[in-house]
């Protein structure tokens, strides 16, 4: 039997701007993420790697540049859920799910296509969230190292269409 500690708040603002059409969500954020206070700041998580490769420009290192990286294609980056009971960093454990207000950044940014980092973060989404914006999301392969399945290059090919479709 698992034991879950009180619930985790999601502690740092989404990325986005006037200019994002595009949003990727994530389900919550690692421990890692939640130290270090920005989106998938694992090093064995390959998002921002995928990122690169999609955009064709260099692997970002700081905070700054990931999201330079981002808000420069147009994409913003969030996370389904607010807060959450979760055992470390384990998606599977996630309960007691309080979503996130989407319309934080569908009121700033004119996003046109919504896309989940992984199945658990489309499913997240359809349940808490679709009704409330009546957009749907468009389920990506995860960058979590636990999906060993995909090669980063198969990572990329699968998310160029990020891009593809704005």
């Amino acid at each position: 039997m698992e034991t879950y500690c009180a619930p985790v708040e999601h502690t740092f603002a989404p990325v986005c701007d006037r200019a994002s059409r595009i949003l990727i969500l994530g389900t919550f954020p690692s421990v890692t993420s939640r130290d270090n206070a920005f989106y998938y700041g694992h090093p064995q998580n390959r998002f921002w790697k995928v990122m690169a490769g999609v955009t064709g420009e260099a692997v970002p290192d700081t905070i700054e540049e990931k999201t330079a990286l981002l808000l420069s294609h147009g994409i913003a980056l969030w996370d389904v859920i607010r807060s959450c009971r979760i055992n470390g960093s384990s998606d599977s454990s996630i309960r007691d799910v309080v979503p996130n207000d989407m319309d934080r950044v569908l009121a700033a940014s004119p996003i046109v296509r919504i896309y989940g980092n992984g199945d658990k973060a489309c499913r997240l989404y359809e349940r808490y969230c679709q009704g409330q914006t009546g957009l749907p999301i468009t389920r990506l392969p995860s960058t979590s190292p636990a999906n060993a399945a995909f090669t980063l290059e198969r990572l990329v090919e699968c998310w160029r269409r990020i891009l593809e479709e704005r």
